[in-house]
Order: C-alpha cells, then structure tokens, then sequence
C-alpha cells in the first residue's frame, strides 16, 4: 500500500506566476517563504492570486522527475494584511481594479484597520471618500466582489472536500453567486456543468447536511444510475436495475426509489414502459433516448412504406456503366446485390474486411451517378469520412456536418422542416453510428431518397447508447446484403485472414517475429511480463518496424491499447513513447500531460469551429508561448488551440481500440495481456486487427489471446429498437 506524504503548511509571498490555465485553474508558481526567505516551486489548483499576496498553502513535498523538488497544493488562503501600512500596499498595487495608489490612501486614511470589511460588507460608506462617487464606489465594489469570489468559491470547494479544479468551470456558468447556488441545490452542477460527475455534487450534498433520503438526491441517483447506463451502451434500464443500485450504491430504500421514479416520470424527465406481469421488468427510459428510439423506427417504417421507382437498368448496364467509370469488374455476389439495392428504399450491406464492401459503395455511387441521382456520402467521424472521401474519389462528409449541426445550441440545421436534399445517402461504418445521431439522420432523410447503410457488425458498437445496426438486422424489417466471398487479392492477406478466424472464434496463425521465411503481415510475439511488454513495443516502433517493415512510427504505426490505465494502459504508453520517439524539450505541461513540439496527438471532441472531429490524429507544429496557442497540423491542415483548449487533445502515440474505429493505419501493435481481462472480447479483438492495413503485431499471452476468443457475449444493451421495427 502506497504510503501517503505528510501535509506541510508554508506561509509567504507570491513572487511570480509561471504558468496559469484559465480553463482548471491549474498554476505553476514561485513562493517566497515568510520565515526562510527560500523560493519555491508550488504547483496546484489556485484561482485570484497575484504576485505580492501572502499566502498560507497546505500540501506535501514532492520531486518531479524533470523540475526537482517542489510543493504540491492541496488548500490554501489569501493572508490579508492586518496593518495600516500592509492594507494601504495591498491596495495600492493595482490588484482591484479603479483602486490606484492615491485612492489607496484616500480610503484607508478614512477606514483604518476597517477597510476590507467596509468594502466588502458596507460599500455605500466609500462615498464618505473623497473623489468618490456612486458609479466608482459601484466599480470599486463589483472589482473586490469579481477578485474575491474566485477565492471564496475555491475555499468553499476546500471546505466540501472536493476537486477544486472545476472551480472555474463552475464560475463561468453561475457567475458570484456560484456558492449560494450550489448550497441551495448542489446536484444542479451535474446537469448544467458537462464533466462534473454525480459524486463531487452527491459529497457536496452530504457535507451541507442532505439527508440520503431527500427527493432532491435520490432523483439525482436514479437519474445518476441511468446516465451510467447510456454511458455504457444501454438505451434503458429495467425499473428493478434502478431500484437495486440506488439501494446498493447509495443506500436508498426500495420505496422511495419507486415513488420518485413515478415523481421524474410526472415530470416528464422519464419515460416508462410497462412489463404486463412484473413491474421489476418495467423498462425506463430518459426522455431523450426514448423519443430517438421511438423515432428511428417510426421513420424507417414510414420511409420502407414508400414505394420505389423501378431504375431502368438491368444487370447487364450496371455491369458495363461500373467497369467503364471504375475500371472493375463485379462479382456476381456484388452484382446481384447492386441489382438489387437500386429497387429498395432502405438496405443494409455488411460483410468483414476484403469482402468489397467498398467496392460496392464505389460501384452504388457511380451508378446512382450514371441515372443523373444525386448521392451524398458520410460517415460518423472526420477519419471514416475522408476514408470514404479517398477510395469513393467524391466528397465525404462526417454526419453531423452534413446534417448541419450546431455545436453552441446543440441543434441540428436539417430536420423535416428542412430536408437534405438529395437522392441517396451512403452511409459507411454504419455500425458506430448511436441512437441519437441515426434518429437525427432519418428526421433529416427525405422520404423519397434511398438510405443505404453499410458496416460490419462484428466490430465493436457505437460509443454511444444503443446497437443501431445490429439492432435493425435483427428486426429483418429492412433488406440486408451479406457480402461473404473474400476476393482473392485479400484472401492472400494474413491480417484478413486472421480477422476472418478471430471473428468465428478461432485462433489466428500466430507466427513468430524472428521467422525467416520472408516478412509476412500477421506477428506475434510472446511475453507474460507487462514491464517487458512496454519495453518490447518500444524496440518495435524506434527500431524493428522502421528498420525491418520500413514504416514511420510517428505516421505510419499506431499502438492499438484496450484500457487506459496501468503499465500496459495508453497514459503510461504515451508517456514512455513520447520520451524514445520525439526527443524535442517539453513546451507546455496541462491537463495531465506534457506536450512538445512534434508530438502526435489525438483530437477528442468534434470542434465544428475548428473543422476538427473526434479521433484526428495530427502533429503539433508549432508553440507560441506569447501568444499561448500552439498548432497541430492535421492531414496538411494547421489547427490553432489557445492553452486554454488543452483538454481537447492528448497523446496519440498510443490510443484505445474504440477510439481507432472507423480508421486505418500501415501498422499496428496490440498488446493483449490478462490484466486487460475486464475488455478482453472477441468483438475488440477483431477490430484492432482489422485497423491494420500492411502489418499486425500482437504482443502478450496466448492465454490473453484465447480468453478474448472465447468471450463472444459482451455485455448485452438493453434496447428496444428491433422489437419495435417488429411491430406493425
């Protein structure tokens, strides 16, 4: 067990201030004790000091491996002179603004000792000072008021035994009156701060005395316990699930759970779907997720119920109209399914690598094309989407770009009012598109067009809740084309080979890195040691891939991790990788984590603004400490990030598996080991493997290896959606 450092206190002035982020709150500065006179490193979360404040810090003593010995923060305080002199300084030194050396002078020699208190609690008394009127005596209160609060809501944090680093989030969305706020209602900051989880607000709750049983928190549980759902896949979640895990996790009695369920399902916050025998069978849904369920399938229903024109061209034009605009020759599998799409409102195409589904789409663009329709192509993120741009030759568009969406309203400009307007819409990687963003789809789809979707259900489902695709296969409600014959060109392939036998449960052919018989595509090396594991993906990407594969590593190798944490995880990866590969000095520590010119990283929310989406890999280019920005060239595009947007991007040497969906990369390195027991699953498995396009490599155990063959049912989501497309 890890031992815990002995809390210090130190006491004494603010000398500079190093680094500051607006966004956490997270500060770099330099301290001058009061009783040795030393200067210090101290690193934490501060908000409203400046250089020449006395403050009383608490925290522990720990050496950074790069900046030496320095004094982490845990709580601290802004020592306000006592004296005369000490008060008339403070002033003086401009830190409240309207407040100048002589108007210092003014105010203390009329207040005294008094001061702070009689700006603080009894403003109107600065118009007894002279040249003090009522619009500087407001100016000078609303600047010791906007100086102060920051302050006063961290002590406050302090206090609660909380993160003191949201303080700032918290302050941009309630403004001074944060703390009274969140006294009279601490579980608001979980629905109107995003990242603010249920237990800061719940330990917030407890602290001020809320009783486990209040109404007001045992409606956050169980809206708590349904987020937590969504956020792993589930649509819904069954009325007896609830009741167990708000009695279970936070103590609440059975009944009075039941009774605000019925409360949210008043308030329209919830809907309820009733189990015709067992109540514990109810299934729950939040409002949202419910009507986009509900909506998919009233829409395709609606959209399958409308009739198709017959196309006009027979088997033997599509043949010849495809091979003269691509230059390919069908296949009878792939004609006969283009044949028939055309003569279909809704389809869907699925099939595993190396079976042609993008020749397909290829093929269902230019003939689509050759009739005079006009297609649109998109796919659910900026990666897939410029992937479907470079085989298709036409213009791709992420779905929520082409839907319009708006990232301040969070609204989408095409709906029923205004349609796209087009004649088809191609879909790729249908698969990782959520409940949310497929109901918005088809309210925007004109009932006249053709939808067709394609992906491979075996790879792993959407981040979000739901399993769109797989869901409307099972409801066989719409025609779906299984393209099973892998062509010859990739059959040769062993990475398809594999993904082709890991997908039926089946071992891949597992060859040995130190084989002479040539370089294959397909490796695996074994390892049991985790330690030994890092340091062998190390020697992969600084020395056998780049010299034996003749592969970058920067650009061309991905490492593929399945969880984030531990020694095997993509934060200790990253940080390893990013010290053999880029040996440039470190330019800017945020967010957890150090970044440095040339260092390649991830993007990680869609940033419409900046025309930049979820998983883009790019290269920082450059840093301007000036101006505090630094740019990430991305694909040939530079992309500017103020410091304070450092949350948007991390290291990318190393990524997880679910972020790489929807992409492809020259080389890829697996590590598969037992202690990736909790995500060891056939599904993750096969899509790591099928991001490779020249060279998989997967180091760890054999036992790992079969572990994640054998587990073929991950977690089941509860959804509703092929039940309903069932339905008439």
């Amino acid at each position: 067990m890890k031992k815990s450092l002995p809390i210090n206190t130190l006491e004494g002035c603010l000398e500079r201030i190093t680094y500051f982020n607006t966004e956490n709150h997270y500060t770099i500065a330099k301290l001058k004790t009061s009783k040795t006179h030393n200067i210090v490193t101290i690193v934490g979360t501060m908000a409203a000091v400046n250089p020449g404040q006395t403050l009383k810090i608490k925290g522990t003593w720990e050496t950074h491996p790069r900046y030496g010995h320095q004094f982490k923060i845990t709580s601290y305080e802004v020592v306000l002179p006592a004296t005369i002199h000490g008060i008339r300084k403070y002033l003086g030194s401009g830190i409240i603004k309207g407040i100048g050396p002589s108007m210092a002078n003014r105010i203390v020699s009329c207040f005294g000792e008094k001061t702070f208190e009689i700006i603080e609690k009894e403003p109107e008394k600065l118009l007894e000072v002279n040249a003090i009127g009522k619009a500087k005596a407001a100016l000078i209160c609303n600047a010791w008021k906007d100086h102060h609060v920051a302050r006063s809501l961290m002590q406050f944090l302090q206090n609660m035994g909380v993160q003191t680093s949201y303080c700032a989030k918290i302050l941009k969305e309630y403004g001074p009156d944060a703390i009274n706020i969140i006294s009279k209602d601490p579980f608001r900051l979980t629905t109107d701060i995003p990242g603010i989880g249920f237990y800061f607000a719940d330990t917030v709750a407890q602290k001020m005395g809320i009783e486990k049983d209040h109404p007001r928190r045992v409606r956050a549980c169980i809206l708590h316990v349904m987020q937590q759902g969504a956020n792993q896949g589930d649509v819904f979640a069954y009325q007896g699930q609830i009741v167990d895990h708000c009695n279970n996790l936070f103590r609440i009695t059975p009944g009075v759970t039941l009774n605000e369920i019925d409360g949210l399902f008043t308030a329209g916050e919830l809907v309820i779907e009733n189990a015709p025998s067992d109540p514990d069978h109810n299934m729950v849904y939040l409002k949202e997720i419910h009507q986009a369920e509900t909506g998919i399938a009233d829409r395709l229903k609606a959209l399958l119920s409308v009739p198709v024109t017959p196309p006009g061209i027979d088997t033997e034009r599509i043949a010849k109209e495809v091979q003269k605009k691509l230059a390919i020759t069908l296949s009878s599998e792939q004609l006969n399914a283009l044949e028939e799409i055309l003569s279909h409102r809704a389809v869907i195409i699925t099939g595993g690598p190396g079976t042609g589904k993008t020749t397909l789409i290829r093929s269902i663009n230019a003939v689509f094309s050759a009739l005079g329709k006009h297609v649109l192509l998109a796919a659910p993120t900026g990666r897939a989407a410029r992937r479907l741009s470079e085989v298709t030759r036409s213009k791709a568009k992420t779905i929520h770009k082409m839907l319009g969406f708006n990232f301040k309203e969070g609204l989408f400009e095409k709906n029923p009012d205004n349609p796209l307007d087009t004649d088809a819409i191609i879909i790729d990687e249908a698969s990782m598109v959520d409940t949310s963003l497929m109901y918005h789809l088809l309210k925007a789809l004109p009932m006249t067009s053709v939808l067709i979707l394609v992906g491979d259900i075996f790879q792993l489902p959407s981040v979000g809740p739901g399993n769109v695709l797989s869901d409307m296969i099972k409801s066989t409600r719409l025609p779906v084309f299984y393209l099973k014959k892998i062509f010859r060109q990739a059959h040769e392939s062993p990475i398809v080979a594999n993904a082709h036998r890991v997908r039926r449960g089946e071992s891949p052919v597992l060859k040995p890195l130190d084989d002479s018989d040539g370089l294959s595509e397909f490796y695996f090396l074994e390892q049991n040691n985790q330690n030994k594991v890092v340091s062998t993906i190390v020697e992969l990407c600084t020395k056998t891939i780049p010299a034996r594969f003749d592969f970058d590593p920067m650009y061309e190798v991905q490492v593929l991790i399945p969880m984030h944490k531990g020694v095997i995880g993509t934060t200790n990866l990253n940080q390893v990788l990013q010290k053999v590969l880029n040996p440039n000095p470190v330019i800017i520590e945020a967010m957890g984590s150090t970044f440095k010119t040339g260092d390649k990283i991830m993007h990680l929310k869609n940033n419409y603004q900046k025309e930049v989406f979820n998983g883009d890999i790019g290269i920082i280019s450059s840093v301007d400490r000036k101006k505090k920005q630094l740019s990430v060239d991305y694909y040939g595009r530079i992309v500017t990030y103020d410091f304070t947007e450092m949350n948007e991007i991390s290291l990318a040497y190393a990524i997880s598996v679910h972020k790489s969906q929807g992409s492809e990369y020259p080389a890829v390195i697996l590590p598969i080991m037992t202690q990736h027991f909790v995500l060891l699953q056939r599904n993750l498995l096969y899509t790591a493997i099928t991001r490779g396009k020249n060279l998989v490599i997967l180091v760890g155990t054999k036992k790992a290896l079969n572990i994640a063959l054998k587990n073929n049912k991950p977690t089941e989501r509860l959804s509703g959606l092929a039940s309903r497309l069932m339905d008439n």
